[in-house]
């Protein structure tokens, strides 16, 4: 049985349809936060999405719909990992999302540290025997080991490696690795897309084309804060310079869906909020219903007459 927050406190403050009874979209905060090596937070970043996305319009001009009334959007209770090991939190983190993954969901994780994906991946893994991810982030996350542990925030994607062919990694963003994550990269075969590299054109002009050829059919999509620029995203533990912008990003997974391929679910993690600091959450937010909107993008909008109950909600 999944259980699910109430109208205040659930993703864009839904009165309708925030039931997994009636919804096809399961929201999933995972608080956690255990191996952050500079500004820490990230276990606050799923309640400041939620709350911040209550000033989320429903309305995407975009698709022309109300994506939260045409399918519905439940939003689980947040996974229990504070008290937990390391181990046992990605083990609860990995049981829970195969749960949401049983139930039908279309499952949106967020997080939290990086950490997450690798249990989260896991899971679809187990569904999409082609499954490819691609990353957006400003670190490589290919370290074996950091600060001591595998499981640190900067291994995710070597763990991820470890049971998902490395050529079905596309990385978009990346301007922060070491030597050995470099050397990686090259023998392994994952195709990154370095930040610098998109500045300096050198991968030319139809880059982002380039960026969805690496892909298959299903693709998973974790989205690290971080590879924004600061300048829209200083709400992250390490913020790098010369940065993703927004319309960048949404223009990536734009062209996924526009080439046919199927986002199966994604994740949006590192937000580390900042105190009487908005405008990053709110973003974090609007990006997460974006994804959404992309990832049902290729169903029809219903077209209903919304209750006065629901009029009420929409944001002044």
């Amino acid at each position: 049985m999944l259980s699910y927050l109430s109208p205040d406190e659930n993703f864009l403050a839904i009165p309708t349809n925030s039931s997994t009874d009636t919804a096809r979209i399961a929201v999933l905060p995972i608080p956690f936060e255990r191996t952050t090596s500079y500004g820490k937070g990230t276990k606050d970043g799923p309640r400041a999405i939620l709350r911040a996305s209550h000033y989320v319009e429903f309305y995407d001009d975009e698709f022309d719909r109300e994506l939260c009334f045409d399918v519905g959007i439940a939003t689980l209770e947040p996974i229990p990992v504070k008290k937990l090991a390391l181990s046992d939190a990605l083990a609860l983190i990995e049981t829970r999302t195969r749960a949401v993954l049983q139930s039908g969901l279309f499952c949106t994780a967020l997080g939290g540290e990086h950490t997450i994906t690798a249990p989260l991946v896991r899971a679809y893994a187990e569904r999409h025997a082609d499954l490819c991810v691609l990353q957006f982030d400003a670190h490589a996350d290919l370290r074996d080991q950091y600060e001591g542990t595998p499981l640190s925030h900067a291994c995710v994607m070597a763990r991820i490696a470890e049971f998902l062919p490395p050529e079905r990694i596309t990385q978009v963003g990346i301007r922060a690795l070491c030597k050995e994550e470099a050397a990686f990269i090259r023998q392994q075969g994952i195709h990154t897309f370095f930040a610098s590299s998109i500045r300096r054109g050198l991968y030319g002009e139809h880059w982002i084309n380039s960026v969805v050829e690496t892909l298959g059919e299903n693709v998973y999509i974790t989205f690290d804060v971080d590879a924004l620029d600061p300048s829209i995203m200083p709400s992250t533990g390490t913020p790098e310079p010369e940065g993703l912008t927004y319309s960048e990003c949404l223009a990536i997974v734009r062209r996924v869906v526009e080439s046919g391929r199927r986002i199966v679910g994604f994740d949006v993690v590192e937000l580390a909020p900042i105190k009487k600091l908005h405008h990053p959450d709110l973003l974090t937010a609007r990006l997460v219903y974006k994804l959404l909107n992309f990832a049902f993008s290729h169903e029809r909008p219903t077209t209903r007459r919304r209750s006065a109950r629901e009029r009420r909600s929409t944001r002044a």
